[in-house]
């Protein structure tokens, strides 16, 4: 009996001893709150977003030099122009940007418009109605052409002069850039940085925006895609309209999957003479509803993303 009183009494010693105390209980409690909101900072945009959704617009009529790329067959001999191929681009300009802004004021969205300086010049009324309709105007160099391989000082007057191009035509001040086939040079971050830039998008490593230094100050990174490009699965691929908004879909459900526990961003590019097509608005529209329909979601102009990212301490930043 002594033995089992014993027994019974040294069992609830260490039953006791093994019990979590309240201060203990407590504490487990905060850490695990502290995680779970600093994962959630980490997760969800500084608006409160789950997804956000990118989309640019490409102004380049009038930019392109003579005998571009074209759907038509490149046998032009030298010496001639090729005027069939100048009215597809001109299709863009008279019918395809109209079509698309008329397409976004539809369903409430902003994009970001990267205009050429030549194309801004020729079409001055165009790109002012871009912006009087509260789209964004990036820069996109003066002409349709390389700038990789310009000295610093010629690079940076091709830089500049597209954006007073912008500036005198729309009033717009572009803070944004994206170089001709995101193909930047070596010293072109540090002239965007010089010229007040505050971003770019030639990048292509990741899915949300991040901070980089350059000349020791921070600058901003909003990815471009070449994943859900027209220009590229369209005419580089010949996908039909299905097929590119199929891809699209794809990309959005599996970003928006992750999006739980990542800070995601889709982004979706649109060529004038492209993307403007009867058919690809109509796909596009199918699209947008289809995005829309999912809670969290919001489309932001690219410098509302840079403007984010630069206030939010949680950004990744590739030092």
């Amino acid at each position: 009996m002594n033995d089992r009183r014993t027994f019974i009494k040294q069992a609830g010693l260490v039953g006791l001893a093994g019990l979590v105390q309240p201060a203990n209980i407590f504490a487990t409690t905060m850490e695990k709150k502290q995680n779970t909101e600093k994962k959630s900072d980490t997760t969800k945009w500084a608006d409160g977003s789950r997804l956000i959704v990118s989309v640019s617009m490409q102004f380049e009529v009038g930019g392109q030099p003579d005998n571009a790329e074209s759907p038509f067959p490149r046998n032009m001999e030298k010496g001639f122009i090729d005027l069939p191929s100048a009215t597809w681009y001109d299709y863009g300009f008279k019918e395809g940007i109209p079509r698309m802004l008329d397409n976004w004021d539809e369903f409430g969205i902003k994009v970001t418009s990267h205009m050429v300086g030549t194309a801004v010049l020729k079409n001055p009324d165009l790109a002012k109605e871009i912006v009087d309709r509260g789209h964004e105007a990036a820069a996109h160099g003066m002409s349709w052409s390389s700038q990789y391989n310009l000295s610093y000082e010629e690079e940076k007057k091709f830089i500049k002069d597209g954006a007073d191009a912008i500036k005198k035509a729309t009033g717009f001040n572009p803070i944004g850039y994206n170089a001709n086939w995101l193909r930047r040079g070596k010293n072109t971050l540090n002239i965007l940085q010089e010229l007040g830039f505050k971003y770019h998008i030639d990048d292509l490593s990741r899915d949300e925006p991040f901070i980089i230094k350059v000349n020791n100050k921070d600058f901003a990174v909003v990815p471009y895609t070449i994943r859900c490009n027209d220009i590229v699965l369209i005419e580089g691929k010949n996908f039909s309209a299905d097929q590119f908004i199929s891809q699209v879909k794809l990309e959005f459900d599996q970003l928006y999957k992750e999006s739980a526990t990542k800070r995601r961003q889709l982004s979706i590019s649109f060529h004038y003479r492209i993307g403007g097509t009867p058919q690809m608005v109509k796909a596009t529209s199918d699209l947008i509803k289809y995005i829309q329909d999912h809670k969290g979601i919001s489309f932001k102009r690219k410098d509302e993303i840079a403007k984010m990212a630069y206030e939010d301490k949680t950004t990744i930043r590739e030092l």
